[in-house]
């Protein structure tokens, strides 16, 4: 894949941007048998599939949300899948917040149609975070409402991520929890 040249004032608005500290539980959820710590190249929302991430969510609903709705645009939903939820304890040293919508839209992100699968904005994004020496993003989700914490797997130090907990995930128990909880906003 060929990489077309970074857009400069996007560079110039990150870089304008201090860098800050995260420490804290995110959750995430991988199949079962699968290293939570381990990162990959997604071609995600943040990531061009240029370099290994770690998506993560700042609170629990925020990860099984997003990768709800990742399952749930398969023709079927699969039933023998085990998912485990996994908290982790993590800690980043320059992380680039961009905490709301606002900040998003500000750097050209069409936020209307944000929960869309149309990320070439939002990998730019990435992209020029990840070229700037950022370990991180700390961003709006798109699927619940709560704030995302996206790790460059290649700039975080040995042992800044660890699990503390782990449990499997009951997507029935939880579509209906999910429901009860937006039914309340």
């Amino acid at each position: 894949m060929q990489r077309r040249a970074r857009d400069l004032q996007l560079l110039d608005a990150l870089d304008a941007l201090a860098p800050v500290l995260f420490e804290g539980p995110v959750w995430r959820i991988v199949r079962q048998g699968r290293d939570p710590a381990q990162g990959y190249p997604a071609g995600g929302r943040w990531d061009p599939g240029q370099f290994e991430v770690l998506y993560t969510a700042l609170v629990r609903e925020g990860a099984l949300a997003e990768i709800h709705f990742h399952l749930s645009r398969q023709p079927v939903f699969p039933s023998r899948l085990v998912s485990i939820l996994h908290r982790l304890s993590v800690r980043t040293k320059r992380s680039l917040k961009l905490a709301d919508m606002a900040a998003l839209e500000r750097l050209g992100v069409d936020t209307a149609r944000f929960g869309e699968l149309d990320y070439r904005r939002s990998q730019e994004i990435g992209d020029a975070a990840f070229f700037l020496g950022f370990d991180g993003l700390i961003i709006p989700s798109a699927r619940w409402a709560c704030q995302n914490l996206v790790l460059f797997t290649e700039r975080l130090e040995e042992a800044t991520v660890s699990i503390e907990t782990s449990d499997v995930v009951d997507w029935p128990a939880w579509r209906a929890e999910a429901a009860r909880l937006r039914g309340q906003g």
